[in-house]
């Protein structure tokens, strides 16, 4: 059977059933609509599509199977962010499989958890009715008792209204799982809407662990979230970097579009302590010692700007290097330090030709003089009206930086050798525009502010910000935000966990770390947490501090989790609500991230499946609880197509036709680059900064008593940091993320089961010999903070004083036989023991997963004891 189909692009006319009612345009903005002019369905899909709905309520719909024997419809796989194009089989009105869909923008590949959609949507363990729990938190049977939807939803309101009026909204917290390994992107905006507009300032979503250094921590630096919005524009790239990510586990899109670069013949470069597959094909593999990243970039860049191997015109333009550091004080010199009358926003640079201080106005960006006769390095000796003061340009003190981290003591402190420093420098500059892409593999660290900032250097230094083959920001479709930007804010917003202690970190934005999360419900530190409403976020599995973590979970007032699963976390509950999976709810998605042909497609996921018993989506469920929580008002009275309309409006796209035609339309965008040099009124957009330029030396981080400057710092949990604990923990503990599985869920399929039965444990064949091990052998791996068991694993491409676990081991497998695995015992498999919060990064709070001290002991088979 054929799967090729369309998708489409529609081209405006008033009567374009793409539209919505009414509305005429002015200018194409969407090209080809099939409509009545022409129709489209797949082989064997009738023309009113897979599915027929069934109206329940507003906004809220369930279906049953067409009358026919096999069809297929295209959609995307929301199992993670790569959102992969798919085609989804129905057989007698059973979804049966999942294949990729070539035709759609990230559909060139699907990987096993994808086509293992059957086995997770009728697997026999799903939640399928709301849960009551009706025994204390510390009896070992939580008495679980079916209840109805109305039921669990009243007494959810109704508890969380009474703890607002009791204690402030802030005392409730919510959490999301993260939409980087989930379905949980298809309702994140909505669980974001519902906690801004309950009043809480606290939303768990694991952004110091996964998000930080590509949304947040570069925004120091770019004053935007670089390259978690502004992505790897693979397609023109000219050398690709990729640092502690692996695409091929997280993000098969990019996995599928660096083989397509390579072809075309851009280079790649790959950090990463193990040997993965895009590190196989790269021209430059780097195996850093886990945690030391930041030295790593900081030496690429020596090299670079020794070399002369920087883009001089863009540095001197758009970023701030060359404007003046006060050596006494290390803040940015003003005109108002030269004069009285002098102006304290507008800074000073050294005009070159002149040999005279020149003045900057961040609010015109531009300097007195050309840009070009700007000097980037020296030192310079100036009078003010209090003294002499002797200043260096910014730049000259990055440069300074970067030169101590010669690939000399780069290698002593890293492990990479110094001439793999250098050629890797010598391919970032030669075979530029570079795009780069960093992922969790230098976020749990804790150092993971600064090693994000060192890394953004390079983009820096190559001139490739927003520029074709760069880090683009690719266009968008246009679309009202329905997040919490798009919220009126309340007078006095109540006040953050983490606020006072990383004035700087996730809290700013609104999002709590599990540090912060158990300080508020145990220690009542700002003020008690007392509620929690979970959406799908395993946190005993995923985070650290586990046994501190389940006291806290255990010692809430009222804790209300909604998944797929039951786990160890949602054990804990007091109410527990069955969510629908990806493949059986609807799900509206404007724009695929990847490329500028993948943002252009809008397209509504429809479901494939019933939803089991009872079962509904995450979106559902918000804007159920939020017309029961009286906020109604905010969630179109609870009618998910009317908010879904809201988002399609600007677009011109009609919600009932997109639910016609699962393959979607694509809306016409215009890539346009380097835009921070475009102008408004004469003065360029430039970038969202104090100085209005990309920020090498950072006042801000300065201000609150950070290094204004990337700056390298030893792993807090490390052999250089910690020597008291080297002769007992001598190894250096690392994780990655299995790619058969989404974090801790997905162990139940037989199919992905039967290719790994047991957690394990990669070490070097030296180091296994050392301690009589040997492949397939059971092992405890012990760190300061616990230990866990798992299979070893030889793997003689890590270095040999470097262990990479596995986290997410929990789950049974009765189909194969395979075991679960106790979440809270040294006889079991949870990675997240091995790690405590008490060394974190100061600024993000990031928890040091992927780097930390273990050894590794031969020990019992389970089964054994």
């Amino acid at each position: 059977m054929s799967r090729a189909h369309p998708c489409w692009l529609v081209r405006e006319t008033s009567a374009d059933p793409g539209r919505q009612p009414g509305r005429r345009t002015s200018h194409a903005d969407v090209i080809g609509a099939p409509g009545a002019r022409r129709r489209r369905t797949l082989p064997g899909q009738h023309a009113e599509g897979l599915l027929r709905w069934q109206h329940h309520g507003q906004g809220h719909r369930r279906w049953r199977p067409a009358a026919r024997h096999r069809s297929a419809s295209p959609r995307n796989c929301a199992l993670c962010v790569s959102r992969c194009g798919a085609i989804a089989t129905v057989e007698g009105g059973r979804f049966v499989r999942l294949d990729p869909d070539p035709s759609h923008p990230t559909g060139q590949a699907l990987c096993a958890k994808g086509r293992a959609g059957p086995e997770l949507v009728y697997h026999r363990d799903r939640l399928k009715y709301p849960l009551r729990r009706t025994r204390p938190k510390g009896d070992p049977d939580p008495g679980w008792q079916r209840i109805g939807w109305d039921e669990a939803l009243e007494l959810t309101a109704s508890r969380l209204r009474a703890l607002a009026a009791e204690s402030g909204p802030e005392s409730v917290a919510f959490s999301l799982v993260s939409p980087s390994t989930s379905a949980s992107d298809d309702s994140m905006a909505w669980v974001e809407r519902l906690t801004r507009t309950f009043g809480s300032p606290n939303l768990v979503v694991a952004m110091e662990l996964c998000g930080w250094g590509r949304y947040f921590a570069t925004g120091f630096t770019f004053g935007a979230p670089v390259p978690g919005r502004y992505l790897p524009d693979l397609e023109n790239a000219g050398c690709i970097l990729f640092w502690g990510y692996n695409p091929n586990h997280a993000r098969l899109s990019h996995a599928t579009a660096t083989i397509a670069a390579q072809k075309r013949g851009a280079r790649l470069v790959v950090v990463d302590p193990r040997r993965t597959e895009p590190a196989r094909r790269a021209d430059a593999w780097l195996r850093v010692r886990p945690g030391t990243d930041g030295a790593l970039a900081l030496g690429i860049a020596g090299v670079m700007i020794e070399r002369g191997w920087f883009d001089e015109p863009f540095i001197r333009e758009w970023t701030n290097g060359p404007l003046l550091v006060r050596s006494d004080t290390g803040r940015l010199l003003t005109e108002a330090d030269l004069s009285e009358g002098g102006d304290r926003g507008r800074y000073v640079a050294w005009d070159r030709p002149a040999g005279r201080p020149t003045v900057y106005d961040p609010a015109r960006g531009r300097y007195e003089v050309d840009s070009a006769d700007l000097a980037l390095f020296g030192e310079y000796a100036l009078e003010t009206p209090t003294g002499g003061v002797h200043c260096r340009t910014a730049f000259d003190l990055a440069a300074a930086r970067c030169r101590t981290y010669s690939p000399e003591r780069v290698e002593s402190i890293t492990g990479v050798e110094r001439g793999e420093v250098e050629h890797a420098a010598r391919l970032l500059w030669e075979a530029r525009p570079l795009a780069y892409y960093a992922w969790s593999g230098v976020e749990m660290q804790t150092n993971a502010t600064q090693i994000a900032r060192a890394i953004a250097q390079l983009s820096v230094l190559t001139g490739s910000f927003d520029a074709r083959g760069g880090n683009v920001l690719f266009p968008a479709i246009p679309t009202p935000v329905v997040g919490s930007q798009g919220l009126p804010q309340p007078e006095r917003p109540a006040v953050g966990l983490g606020v006072a202690e990383r004035p700087l970190g996730p809290a700013r934005w609104g999002f709590a770390t599990t540090d912060e999360l158990y300080r508020g419900i145990l220690d009542r530190k700002p003020y008690a947490v007392r509620g929690l409403v979970g959406f799908g976020t395993n946190l005993l599995l995923s985070h650290g501090d586990v046994l501190r973590g389940r006291e806290a979970l255990a010692a809430l007032d009222f804790y209300v989790h909604a998944d797929l699963f039951m786990n160890p976390t949602a054990e804990l509950a007091d109410i527990v609500l069955p969510v629908a999976s990806g493949f059986e709810r609807e799900a509206l998605k404007l724009g695929f991230e990847v490329s500028p042909e993948a943002q252009s497609l809008v397209q509504l996921r429809r479901p494939v499946a019933a939803p089991p018993g009872e079962a509904r989506s995450d979106t559902e469920i918000v804007f159920v609880l939020a017309v029961g929580l009286g906020l109604g008002d905010h969630f179109w009275q609870g009618n998910i197509d009317a908010a879904y309309r809201r988002q399609l409006g600007p677009s011109g796209l009609s919600l009932d036709w997109l639910r016609d035609h699962p393959e979607g339309a694509r809306v016409a965008l215009e890539t346009r680059y380097r835009k921070f040099a475009d102008e408004v009124d004469g003065v360029p957009v430039s970038f969202d900064m104090p100085t209005r330029k990309i920020e090498l030396y950072s006042e801000t981080l300065l201000a609150h008593g950070y290094p204004p400057l990337p700056e390298y710092q030893e792993p807090l949990v490390g052999p250089v940091s910690r020597p008291d604990l080297v002769e007992r923990y001598p190894l250096i503990l690392t994780c990655t993320k299995h790619t058969l599985f989404c974090e801790s869920q997905h162990r139940a399929l037989p199919s992905l089961r039967r290719k790994a039965m047991d957690p394990e444990v990669e070490l070097h064949p030296s180091a296994a010999a050392k301690r009589g091990i040997a492949a397939g052998d059971w092992v405890s791996i012990e760190t300061p903070d616990g230990s866990v068991r798992a299979r070893a694993r030889l793997n003689d491409t890590l270095q040999p004083d470097v262990v990479c676990g596995q986290h997410g081991w929990w789950q049974a497998c009765r189909d194969v036989g395979a075991p679960g695995y106790e979440p809270f015992s040294p006889d079991g498999a949870n990675y997240n023991l091995l790690i405590g919060n008490g060394a974190i990064d100061p600024i993000s709070g990031s928890v040091p997963h992927r780097a930390y001290l273990c050894e590794i002991r031969l020990a019992e088979h389970p089964r054994d004891r």
